[in-house]
């Protein structure tokens, strides 16, 4: 999967979740408003004046349709239009509470254990990261088949210099026999000695100058991959 397909699909469940938060809330704002106001009017019918006594808020709480209002909503006296007006309302928060905001959960919660299982795939919990193969300044990712200098930068092989190498990370002590060097690499050639010798001579060059490692023999009989003391 790649890097920014775990995003997108984070995304894909949080913003539907804000959506449906928002949309939510407001239906519930405009049905409280309707039934705050209606309420109220008929309260202000019943008793015909703005003071606000005990018998008005029981008035009031005995007109309001939504019982989770009672006790909850609040009326209070403004001056605004210049005379006292009886007014009627409601804290955002207990209208928040008052809204069906499961969806919008259900779809933030999954959201958060999406986030959270791609967290615990990349780096999971009580466990570290594999060491890789490494030889003086060159490290090995098999994984993507490529080898890398001590800077970080990627050691550019020939294809036939790429399997040589493989083949030495491979091997226990970074040592190959030349038989077992010539039947991976010329299964079909009967005498591959040139072409090895002709293969070994140029990756030398190549290790020598970019990575601080030489190839060692062993009376032509055995390779082994060396870090090169006078690098």
């Amino acid at each position: 999967m790649k890097h920014s397909h775990p995003f997108i699909v984070f995304l894909m469940l949080i913003v539907p979740s804000v959506v449906a938060g928002i949309r939510d809330y407001k239906v519930t704002e405009h049905a409280v408003e309707q039934d705050l106001q209606q309420a109220l009017a008929l309260t202000l019918q019943e008793k015909q004046r703005n003071v606000i006594t005990a018998d008005t808020i029981r008035t009031f709480n005995r007109h309001l349709k939504w019982d989770e209002l009672r006790g909850v909503a609040v009326l209070s006296l403004s001056t605004r239009r210049g005379e006292l007006e009886l007014q009627a309302s409601c804290t955002t928060l207990d209208i928040w509470r008052l809204s069906d905001q499961r969806p919008s959960l259900a779809l933030a919660s999954m959201a958060l254990l999406w986030a959270a299982g791609c967290g615990l795939r990349r780096r999971p919990v009580g466990s570290t990261e594999p060491s890789l193969p490494r030889l003086g300044g060159l490290t090995y990712h098999e994984a993507e088949g490529r080898f890398l200098n001590s800077h970080g930068a990627e050691v550019m092989f020939t294809p036939m210099q790429q399997q040589l190498m493989e083949l030495f990370f491979h091997a226990p002590d970074y040592r190959l026999q030349k038989a077992c060097i010539c039947n991976a690499l010329w299964p079909k050639k009967d005498d591959a000695t040139e072409t090895l010798y002709t293969l070994i001579r140029r990756l030398k060059t190549v290790l020598e100058a970019q990575c601080g490692l030489t190839i060692t023999s062993d009376r032509s009989r055995c390779y082994r991959l060396t870090v090169n003391n006078f690098s």
